[in-house]
């Protein structure tokens, strides 16, 4: 049924008003009262009942026959309105016994409530802490990553724990940020000088590195005489290694838990696997880099697990002997001291640092992640074996010379970098076979050098990792499609053993190689002259930064030598006028004028102190000066010197 609708004025003759009829008035409630509290006709003859209490049956006779109101029907007004004015609803004391809200668990019985004497009141005191079924807080563990507890003994793991998220992840190698395949580094044997992963976390290399010229394909037609930006300065290829050296020289492994040596400190570890290798020298080994505490220089460190030494003599070898020997192909040795800050006793070796270089293994044969095995698909052009066949050749001649041998040669043991490769584990095991009672003498460990040379190479040539080969013959018959015959013969005069009465040299080996010495040689030239080139154009860079450096100092400088505004007077007001010539040049526009070969040209004339003349003019136009560039620079040294005789004798950069 559609309900009516009234307006007030209807609601008022119907109800409250002395002129409303009623069938049953006597019993019926007035509808005043039920919306407003009380009726303002009750004393005025309104014939319907005022009292709530004797109006049986009317409240519901009343909402049966409620009406819907409209907008400007007046706001409802509860009956009890008169009596409870002035009071304040508050929560009675009885709220504190009110039950707890417990939910039903799975599986299990409904748990009983507590009955409260008066249930309709409410108690926030009495609500404790929602709990699930099955759940004890008290039982979990509260690290991160481990498994949790239950109350039936279950175990459940935190899915964004530290830990749980570590064991979902595949095992991965450290972090390299210079490989093109960062997980890349799970390469057999300890990496010399390899440059190890930033710890746990993800270190990424600075912003330096967003430093890039544009392609060449984008090169903007030039004159012959134009030059870009990136002419000026070193390549990018060249000056992006550099910083890496640097930047890998600084790195720092926090709370790594490496000790601190007598004279060494900030070691941080090198080697690309953290699993023990003792095949090569028969005890554990890694690699540290380390600063030293005197010099301040980076040195790596290699350290012998679990050898206690029982001669002296024998380390007096490595310090009297091995450091005599300064050598390209050969990381030079400094001195060797035995220490107990590891925990046990441990020989440790002190070595050239060499920063990004990697272990010709790790090198050639790096590992495959497909397949999951060390294997190099790709062959080695017959120009880089024999440029390692005359730098090892080299390292040989060096050490046979000073009646030693190099005993150590790996794959694993020879570091790499651009081409050029150096022995890095030399007189370890002379220290550890020093007392050997089956120790062979000198001639015989020279000897077994030309063996392992000849092995390494053909490791290399036949793409085989391994350098135990069952069949020498067969692995030099695979070479001959690929490389030349004069390759494989000196691969046989080094493997295999010499004519009765014949005893192997080093000048012997370079005799028969002398095209590929001679070629070698001219490739090291050439790239000499190259990197000499760069450096005669940073030489400029360096000549100009001097001159920015003194600028700098006299410009824009306050009281000085007993004088107020020392550099907005007398001559030192030229060199500001200079510095706006040079650096704070506008366009017909009004633009700022970038052109950083007006700045090259303008330092470097200023350095040449040329008589070249220039118009020097204040901002204001007000003031106009025409010197030289030989006036400046007096300008600039007599200023400078100024500053130089008012501070102290130290500080006073005579070397600029």
């Amino acid at each position: 049924m559609a309900a009516t609708r009234y307006n007030s004025g209807d609601l008022r003759r119907q109800v409250g008003s002395p002129r409303a009829k009623n069938r049953d008035t006597k019993e019926t409630l007035c509808r005043n009262v039920v919306i407003y509290g009380h009726c303002r006709w009750e004393d005025s003859g309104c014939t319907f009942n005022h009292d709530q209490n004797k109006a049986s049956g009317s409240q519901t006779d009343l909402n049966s026959n409620r009406r819907v109101f409209n907008v400007e029907s007046p706001s409802f007004t509860p009956a009890n309105q008169q009596q409870s004015a002035g009071k304040k609803s508050t929560f009675s004391s009885q709220a504190a016994s009110a039950a707890p809200f417990t939910p039903r668990g799975v599986g299990t019985s409904t748990p009983t409530l507590q009955q409260a004497n008066d249930s309709t009141i409410f108690n926030p005191a009495a609500i404790r802490e929602f709990t699930p079924q099955n759940y004890d807080v008290g039982n979990t563990i509260s690290q991160n990553g481990a498994q949790h507890v239950t109350q039936d003994g279950g175990l459940y793991s935190d899915p964004f724990s530290i830990s749980s998220l570590g064991q979902t992840m595949p095992p991965a190698g450290q972090y390299n940020p210079y490989a093109n395949d960062p997980n890349n580094l799970a390469g057999a044997g300890a990496g010399l000088y390899q440059p190890a992963g930033f710890g746990n976390g993800l270190v990424h290399p600075p912003n330096y590195h967003l430093y890039q010229p544009p392609s060449e394909l984008y090169r903007p037609s030039l004159q012959p005489y134009q030059r870009t930006t990136y002419d000026f300065f070193i390549p990018k290829d060249r000056r992006e290694n550099l910083q890496k050296k640097l930047f890998h020289m600084q790195q720092l492994l926090p709370n790594s838990g490496l000790p601190n040596l007598d004279r060494w400190h900030s070691l941080f570890p090198l080697d690309t696997k953290a699993t023990r290798n003792s095949t090569c020298f028969g005890y554990p080994s890694w690699m540290y880099k380390a600063q030293n505490n005197k010099n301040g220089r980076h040195f790596a460190l290699r350290r012998i697990e679990g050898y206690r030494l029982t001669n002296e003599k024998a380390i007096l070898n490595v310090t009297k002997e091995w450091k005599k020997i300064i050598n390209a192909n050969i990381v030079t040795v400094h001195e060797a001291f035995t220490t107990e800050f590891f925990g046990d006793s441990s020989l440790i070796f002190v070595y050239d640092f060499h920063p990004l270089s990697e272990t010709l293994y790790d090198h050639h044969f790096p590992p495959n992640n497909s397949h999951n095995r060390l294997r190099n698909t790709n062959k080695i052009p017959e120009n880089v074996l024999w440029s390692y066949v005359c730098q090892i050749a080299n390292a040989l001649l060096a050490i046979h010379n000073a009646k030693l041998a190099a005993r150590c040669l790996e794959l694993s043991k020879i570091i790499w970098e651009n081409n050029r490769i150096r022995l890095a584990a030399c007189s370890i095991l002379d220290v550890l076979h020093h007392d050997s009672p089956s120790r062979k003498t000198i001639e015989e460990l020279q000897q077994e050098d030309f063996v392992k040379f000849g092995r390494i190479i053909l490791a290399l040539a036949t793409n085989t990792p391994t350098l135990n080969f069952n069949n020498i013959d067969a692995a030099l018959a695979t070479i001959v499609p690929r490389y030349s015959t004069q390759l494989r013969g000196v691969l046989e005069w080094l493997i295999k053993p010499s004519a009765a009465g014949e005893t192997k040299t080093v000048e012997t080996l370079l005799g028969g190689i002398t095209t590929h010495l001679a070629n070698f040689a001219n490739f090291v030239m050439q790239e000499s002259d190259e990197k000499e080139f760069h450096l005669m154009r940073e030489l400029e860079n360096g000549r100009i930064a001097r001159l920015m450096f003194k600028l700098s100092v006299v410009n824009e400088r306050g009281d000085s030598c007993g004088v107020h505004n020392w550099s907005e007077t007398g001559e030192r007001l030229l060199l500001k006028l200079f510095r706006d010539y040079v650096f704070h040049q506008v366009d017909a526009d009004g633009k700022a004028r970038l052109d950083t070969n007006h700045y090259l040209n303008c330092l470097s004339k200023l350095d040449a102190s040329s008589e070249e003349q220039i118009l020097l003019t204040s901002r204001d136009n007000a003031t106009v000066f025409v010197v030289s560039y030989r006036s400046i620079r007096q300008m600039l040294d007599r200023a400078y010197g100024e500053l130089g005789k008012e501070s102290k004798p130290s500080a006073a950069g005579a070397t600029m």
